[in-house]
């Protein structure tokens, strides 16, 4: 069966993961350390050196063509450097923040939940921790983001009139938030940086009608690749896997390992499948931006842009341009969500 050209390197990637401690810590209040001690969650990607020409290296950015090959609308993106998580945000580690923050001032409208079927702000469980954190809205996400950029002595990305956002339940100020893309704190991606990252290989971008990671090992499309070996989704998922295992067989009584799975072309698990995701930008029709500059959708909106599909039939396009978009306010059991930083 075919593999996609990050397969050998998922591998050697779970042999350094397993060795890890889980951000770094220990003893977490409701999280059993047996768990806690061999798989780590937070692994970026980092899209800070790139540039196709010499115009774009000299000023820091890379610019390619947003919805081409899925969307009747593209346009031109500017991207500037950013690192991505290699996965998708799991129930262990937003439990463990959520926790804290609720100790240091910030409150949630929703407390999210183990996967698709666990019990919602109930203590990860052992067999469960490492499935994506799910039933969270937008609001919830960037509040959330905020707390884990204070918890780790980093300056908080999402403010309202100068101060910073802590109660997802304020749905008006969250509404207007200010994204400061030059923090050093976590944030949600903006949908460029998203696509960008779903679609890139090592020869370039591969095409948004396929599923991200549908490349051969020259980094090029391959359609004959099954979907199933990079993505959970409808056809292989009846709920979420543990994040990082699309392309390895399921059984349930000894589900695999996180971060064993296939990987899309720049190294980066389940940008198609398993949850949607939330982006930072409120939804439009794709239009030109100013030239040269950082462009993160509009200033107001009423849904916020979700991408890569889901293990759910009701979001069954999983190709590495489609998109979504939901009231900001809406969270289902196949919403998660993935962080990245400016630094």
């Amino acid at each position: 069966m075919k593999k996609s050209i990050f397969a050998g390197l998922a591998m050697v990637a779970v042999n350094a993961v397993f060795v890890a401690v889980a951000f770094g810590q220990k003893n977490t209040v409701g999280i059993p350390s047996v768990v806690q001690d061999f798989f780590n969650e937070v692994d970026f990607v980092d899209f800070g050196t790139f540039g196709t020409d010499a115009s774009e290296q000299k000023n820091g950015f890379v610019s390619y063509e947003i919805g081409s090959g899925s969307q009747t609308y593209t346009a031109k993106r500017y991207v500037f450097p950013f690192r991505l998580n290699r996965y998708e945000t799991t129930y262990r580690l937003w439990y463990e923040v959520r926790i804290w923050a609720q100790q240091n001032g910030y409150n949630f409208a929703n407390p999210g939940q183990e996967g698709s079927d666990g019990a919602r702000g109930k203590a990860p469980s052992q067999a469960g921790c490492y499935e994506p954190v799910t039933m969270v809205s937008w609001y919830d996400v960037i509040v959330w983001c905020n707390a884990f950029s204070e918890k780790s002595g980093l300056s908080p990305c999402y403010t309202y009139e100068g101060s910073v956002l802590k109660d997802s339940a304020d749905s008006a100020a969250c509404d207007l938030a200010v994204c400061d893309w030059e923090a050093d704190g976590y944030r949600l991606p903006s949908e460029a940086e998203w696509e960008y990252a779903a679609r890139k290989t090592v020869s370039g971008l591969q095409s948004g009608s396929l599923a991200s990671g549908q490349v051969d090992y020259s980094g090029k499309d391959d359609a004959s690749i099954p979907a199933g070996e990079v993505a959970w989704y409808y056809e292989n998922a009846s709920e979420t896997r543990r994040v990082g295992t699309a392309g390895t067989p399921f059984k349930a009584s000894a589900p695999p390992s996180p971060a064993s799975g296939n990987p899309n072309g720049a190294g980066i698990f389940d940008m198609s499948g398993n949850v949607l995701e939330w982006c930072w930008d409120w939804q439009e029709d794709y239009s030109e931006c100013p030239e040269k500059k950082r462009y993160n959708g509009p200033e107001y909106g009423a849904e916020r842009v979700m991408r890569g599909g889901s293990w759910n039939m009701y979001t069954l396009f999983i190709a590495a341009g489609d998109r979504y978009s939901f009231d900001p306010n809406e969270c289902y059991s196949y919403f998660g969500f993935r962080f990245c930083t400016s630094k």
